[in-house]
């Protein structure tokens, strides 16, 4: 029996939660090391499995299949194609950054005992939280995917609400203080469980309803029995059964109507779990519009594609348009991400091969752009205490470090050429042109208001006079540059260099496109005359 190596990368994590929430409660520092460890060799796993990955070969490879719960036909089966071996690589990189990003926010606060908070509890719920996005990335059975899509909101809840962002808050102390920061950190935990939770049981519908109809829940046979015929379903019944999937998928993502907790999450909890919500786990209601829409209910997908490129567009504009008039620095990166999943979305229900390679591309890009935005953006409030745009200026002339770096973030999340997000949305640009020219000329607006949040953010907060509150500053500290410089070198080289992620995910893109039966529009050239 080989290796099972998917396994072990997602169970590594797993195991360094349960170490480090065992580690004595008094060695906070030991607890920090053990979490950082353990992430660093779930990515040394993560880098195996994507060196052991052939872009060639079959559709799922590293392929794990056991048995579990019989009597249901459950199995724990495990595979990989090209989109969920770089999203699962993605989230093993992004992990370690996360961590030491965050490595004092937990700390217990000076002569304030009562709000002490374990700095065990909050790596390991970290970890947890990695172990269960891995194994969804991993997942090709329905069921198996979706215990796993419903459990990772129980850590990301404590993340939020238990070790909320407690060095800036929204909340004046006039307005309540301590008690007001507390309570909006609850809502927002609360939100973002009921959102995702309704999301959830109307999948469980779904996955039930699949099952009547398919009498198994693995993914390939399904898919094959799809292909060959012998499985078919009424028109009907596949677009409520798409409709279910997609349900939970969009709030997941999130996408309009349905994105209203995502600004409360990332404005409420910490910057490296505020990361860790849009750079990771969002990733996975996107990742499963490609891998469960497309692949099982194929019609369904095409027939609600209109209506959903709709959604996408709105999603694009809206978020950005939002993102521009915010105050909080938190809040307007999630609008900006509300904006980006936008893309990605229309990206995928392009239905071309551009817009699906440009679509994966992009969550990959916008998870790397967004963790060195978001975490710059941190350590930034960190050090004045404070979301609100208006409490900054003059950063830049003292701590130009920092004040590079944060441009250098907000120029990759505007997707300056040079920098990887210009390539993914590049290329979801073309797809959806090529498809549907209206919304390809509607979305590139987008552009134009990210261009003008980024710019606007970084004048207020980094240019003009030093504020008095500003001036004594410090600049960037070691561990803060060992978290923002290779996601910056990583930034730099995919968008110089993407074919090492491209010649990954274009076998598993042309899958996709099978599935649905779709072929790339040709061009309409004039005959010469």
């Amino acid at each position: 029996m080989s290796f099972p190596l998917l396994t072990a990368t997602a169970a590594l994590p797993a195991i360094g939660a349960v170490a480090t929430a065992a580690v004595p409660a008094a060695r906070r520092t030991a607890a920090k090391w053990t979490a950082l460890v353990f992430s660093l060799a779930t990515l040394v796993l993560a880098g195996v499995a994507l060196a052991r990955f052939e872009p060639g070969g079959p559709r799922y490879q590293l392929t794990e299949s056991h048995a579990w719960i019989k009597d249901f036909g459950v199995r724990y089966e495990l595979g990989v194609d090209g989109i969920g071996v770089a999203l699962m690589a993605l989230t093993a990189l992004l992990l370690p950054f996360i961590i030491l990003a965050g490595w004092h926010d937990a700390d217990p606060l000076e002569n304030k005992s009562r709000r002490w908070r374990p700095t065990q509890g909050f790596f390991a719920l970290m970890l947890m939280t990695e172990a269960m996005v891995i194994l969804s990335f991993e997942a090709t059975d329905v069921f198996l995917f979706y215990v796993l899509f419903e459990a990772m909101l129980i850590p990301m809840y404590f993340l939020i609400g238990g070790f909320g962002d407690r060095a800036a808050s929204s909340v004046s102390a006039a307005d309540g203080g301590d008690e007001n920061a507390a309570a909006q950190r609850s809502y927002a935990a609360v939100k973002f469980l009921l959102y995702n939770l309704a999301g959830g049981l109307v999948m469980l519908a779904a996955v039930i309803g699949l099952y009547v109809v398919a009498g198994t829940f693995s993914l390939s046979e399904i898919a094959e029995a799809r292909a060959s015929g012998s499985l078919s379903m009424a028109t009907s019944t596949e677009r409520w059964l798409f409709l279910g999937f997609f349900f939970a998928f969009a709030v997941k993502a999130p996408l309009w109507p349905l994105h209203t907790w995502l600004p409360n999450a990332m404005g409420e909890a910490t910057s490296p779990v505020a990361v860790l919500i849009t750079a990771v786990v969002d990733k996975v209601g996107t990742f499963a519009m490609l891998r469960f829409c497309l692949q099982l209910f194929p019609e369904a997908s095409k027939w609600a594609t209109p209506v959903i490129v709709v959604l996408a567009l709105i999603s694009i504009v809206y978020g950005a348009l939002l993102a521009v008039g915010q105050r909080d620095i938190k809040r307007l990166i999630a609008y900006a991400s509300i904006s980006h999943f936008g893309f990605i979305v229309l990206g995928i229900f392009a239905m071309t091969s551009q817009g699906q390679s440009g679509a994966t591309l992009y969550m990959v890009n916008h998870g790397i752009s967004t963790a060195a935005l978001m975490l710059v953006a941190g350590f930034l409030i960190t050090r004045r205490g404070s979301r609100l745009i208006a409490d900054y200026g003059g950063v830049q002339k003292v701590a130009p470090i920092l004040a590079g770096t944060f441009l250098i973030g907000g120029l990759a999340t505007l997707s300056l050429p040079g920098l990887a997000p210009f390539v993914s949305e590049f290329l979801v640009l073309v797809g959806a042109f090529s498809a549907y020219p209206a919304a390809g000329i509607i979305a590139t607006t987008g552009i134009v208001l990210a261009a003008l949040y980024v710019l606007v953010l970084y004048q207020r907060t980094m240019t003009g006079p030093v504020k008095a509150e500003v001036r004594g500053m410090p600049d960037l500290k070691v561990r803060e540059l060992a978290v923002v410089l290779p996601l910056i070198a990583m930034l730099l080289f995919l968008g110089v260099y993407p074919k090492p992620l491209t010649e990954i995910v274009n076998p598993a893109v042309q899958h996709t496109m099978s599935d649905v039966q779709k072929k790339d529009p040709q061009p309409e050239v004039e005959a010469a005359k």
